[in-house]
């Protein structure tokens, strides 16, 4: 999820129960957030390869403080990398039960397409998705002029974003301090791709 491109085996100990440690405390804000918007939920499931590991360490995580817990009362539910050729559609996409209220959960969305794809899955195995969350948000503009938001939201499900990159583009740039001409080619890149306009400080 967020090592993408680093050699696992490579790491250290201490790497990788850092990374780890920020899987479990990024779960519990991706939880904390779902009941500051007070999103009823059954099952948090994490989009394959963008978000996998995250939606399984918050369902554990989650499902661990509800009253009832213990063996066989909560599904964590994995979607397939390849779905079977074969099979009806919740053995198919899935490894566990799509059932209940299913939050559905992308480490970065761009144009939206895995987000999507991963609904279609779901409600084609008869889920009732109850919500759709992009960690962060890149904010660009879809072939048809539209946003990630608006084509998840004309699925029939409701779409929240934690953070975008025009945001944090901002807030690095206040940090970092890059060279004038760094910043306008990033301004003039969000002007051209993105749907809302970057000033960078």
């Amino acid at each position: 999820m967020y090592a993408k491109g680093i050699d696992l085996e490579r790491l250290t100990a201490i790497e990788r129960a850092h990374i780890v440690d920020f899987t479990d405390e990024l779960a519990g804000f991706l939880i904390q957030y779902l009941d500051s918007k007070g999103i009823k939920f059954d099952t948090i499931y994490g989009v394959p390869d963008g978000a996998t590991k995250l939606g399984v360490v918050a369902q554990l995580k989650w499902a661990q403080k509800q009253s009832g817990f213990g063996k066989g009362s909560h599904t964590l539910l994995m979607g397939r990398g390849a779905p079977k050729e074969h099979g009806v559609a919740k053995d198919r996409f899935f490894l566990g039960d799509p059932t209940g209220r299913i939050v559905v959960v992308e480490d970065v969305t761009t144009t939206g397409g895995s987000l999507i794809k991963a609904i279609g899955f779901l409600k084609e195995a008869g889920a009732n998705i109850v919500a759709a969350i992009g960690l962060t948000n890149r904010l660009e503009k879809r072939d048809d002029g539209t946003s990630v938001a608006d084509a998840i939201n004309a699925l029939g499900v409701e779409y929240h974003d934690r953070s975008t990159a025009c945001e944090l583009l901002r807030r690095v740039s206040a940090k970092a301090k890059p060279a004038e001409e760094i910043k306008r080619a990033v301004e003039k890149e969000c002007e051209e791709n993105s749907l809302n306009e970057v000033k960078l400080p």
